[in-house]
Protein backbone atom coordinates (compact mmCIF):
# COMPACT_ATOMS: atom_id res chain seq x y z
CA UNK A 1 0.00 0.00 0.00
CA UNK A 2 3.05 2.34 0.67
CA UNK A 3 2.96 2.96 -3.41
CA UNK A 4 -0.70 4.59 -3.72
CA UNK A 5 -0.62 7.76 -5.56
CA UNK A 6 -2.11 10.59 -3.01
CA UNK A 7 -3.16 13.85 -5.03
CA UNK A 8 -4.59 15.66 -1.41
CA UNK A 9 -1.86 18.71 -2.81
CA UNK A 10 -3.53 19.01 -6.33
CA UNK A 11 -6.35 20.93 -6.52
CA UNK A 12 -7.11 20.90 -10.43
CA UNK A 13 -10.25 23.13 -9.89
CA UNK A 14 -8.37 26.21 -9.38
CA UNK A 15 -8.26 26.56 -12.96
CA UNK A 16 -9.65 25.48 -16.33
CA UNK A 17 -10.03 22.07 -17.17
CA UNK A 18 -7.44 20.89 -19.46
CA UNK A 19 -9.33 19.16 -21.71
CA UNK A 20 -12.57 20.63 -24.20
CA UNK A 21 -15.58 18.64 -24.96
CA UNK A 22 -15.44 17.43 -28.22
CA UNK A 23 -11.26 16.72 -27.83
CA UNK A 24 -9.77 13.76 -28.93
CA UNK A 25 -7.74 12.67 -26.08
CA UNK A 26 -5.58 9.16 -25.63
CA UNK A 27 -5.44 6.96 -22.71
CA UNK A 28 -2.48 6.72 -20.91
CA UNK A 29 -2.79 3.94 -18.47
CA UNK A 30 -5.23 0.65 -18.72
CA UNK A 31 -8.25 0.91 -17.25
CA UNK A 32 -10.56 -2.03 -15.84
CA UNK A 33 -13.77 -2.11 -14.07
CA UNK A 34 -13.59 -1.44 -10.57
CA UNK A 35 -16.98 -2.24 -9.99
CA UNK A 36 -18.68 1.10 -11.04
CA UNK A 37 -19.34 0.12 -14.48
CA UNK A 38 -22.23 -1.11 -15.37
CA UNK A 39 -23.07 -4.60 -17.18
CA UNK A 40 -19.21 -5.90 -16.66
CA UNK A 41 -17.21 -7.60 -14.59
CA UNK A 42 -15.01 -6.30 -11.73
CA UNK A 43 -11.64 -6.40 -13.51
CA UNK A 44 -12.67 -6.33 -16.88
CA UNK A 45 -10.87 -4.54 -19.56
CA UNK A 46 -12.73 -1.25 -20.43
CA UNK A 47 -9.86 1.25 -21.76
CA UNK A 48 -6.31 -0.34 -23.32
CA UNK A 49 -3.50 1.82 -23.11
CA UNK A 50 -3.05 3.98 -26.30
CA UNK A 51 -6.40 4.16 -27.23
CA UNK A 52 -8.08 7.14 -28.64
CA UNK A 53 -11.64 8.86 -27.38
CA UNK A 54 -13.14 11.93 -27.02
CA UNK A 55 -14.51 13.96 -24.61
CA UNK A 56 -17.87 13.87 -24.22
CA UNK A 57 -18.66 15.50 -20.23
CA UNK A 58 -16.06 17.21 -17.89
CA UNK A 59 -17.46 17.00 -14.00
CA UNK A 60 -15.86 17.33 -10.57
CA UNK A 61 -14.58 15.04 -8.04
CA UNK A 62 -14.22 15.84 -3.89
CA UNK A 63 -14.48 19.80 -5.04
CA UNK A 64 -10.34 18.73 -6.11
CA UNK A 65 -10.52 17.28 -9.53
CA UNK A 66 -11.83 17.78 -13.05
CA UNK A 67 -12.98 14.36 -13.63
CA UNK A 68 -13.81 13.89 -18.11
CA UNK A 69 -16.11 12.02 -19.71
CA UNK A 70 -14.63 10.00 -22.50
CA UNK A 71 -15.92 8.15 -25.04
CA UNK A 72 -13.96 5.25 -26.64
CA UNK A 73 -15.59 4.37 -30.08
CA UNK A 74 -13.70 1.26 -30.68
CA UNK A 75 -14.82 -0.44 -27.68
CA UNK A 76 -18.33 1.49 -26.92
CA UNK A 77 -17.12 2.12 -23.49
CA UNK A 78 -17.76 5.98 -21.75
CA UNK A 79 -15.23 5.90 -18.82
CA UNK A 80 -14.44 9.10 -16.22
CA UNK A 81 -11.17 9.72 -16.28
CA UNK A 82 -8.51 12.26 -14.58
CA UNK A 83 -6.07 14.53 -16.55
CA UNK A 84 -2.89 12.42 -15.38
CA UNK A 85 -4.99 9.21 -17.32
CA UNK A 86 -5.30 11.22 -20.53
CA UNK A 87 -3.22 12.85 -23.61
CA UNK A 88 -4.30 15.71 -25.80
CA UNK A 89 -3.95 14.24 -29.43
CA UNK A 90 -3.25 16.29 -32.25
CA UNK A 91 -5.96 18.74 -33.82
CA UNK A 92 -6.57 17.78 -37.18
CA UNK A 93 -7.87 21.12 -38.30
CA UNK A 94 -5.10 22.57 -37.16
CA UNK A 95 -7.56 25.62 -36.03
CA UNK A 96 -6.94 27.36 -32.75
CA UNK A 97 -10.64 28.38 -31.15
CA UNK A 98 -8.92 30.62 -27.89
CA UNK A 99 -10.93 28.39 -25.35
CA UNK A 100 -9.34 27.91 -22.03
CA UNK A 101 -6.87 24.91 -21.18
CA UNK A 102 -4.71 23.83 -17.97
CA UNK A 103 -1.90 22.63 -21.44
CA UNK A 104 0.44 25.04 -22.76
CA UNK A 105 -0.32 26.13 -26.06
CA UNK A 106 3.07 24.79 -26.95
CA UNK A 107 1.46 21.19 -26.02
CA UNK A 108 -1.63 21.73 -27.59
CA UNK A 109 0.08 22.36 -31.02
CA UNK A 110 2.60 19.42 -31.26
CA UNK A 111 5.34 21.63 -30.59
CA UNK A 112 6.17 20.52 -27.27
CA UNK A 113 6.85 16.94 -28.32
Amino acid sequence: MSNIVRDSDVVELNGPPAFRYGEKVRSLRTVRNDGTYPGKEIGDLLVKKGEEGVVTSIGTFLQQFYIYGVDFPETGHRVGMKRRELAPMADDDGRDDDLPSAFPAAILSGAGA
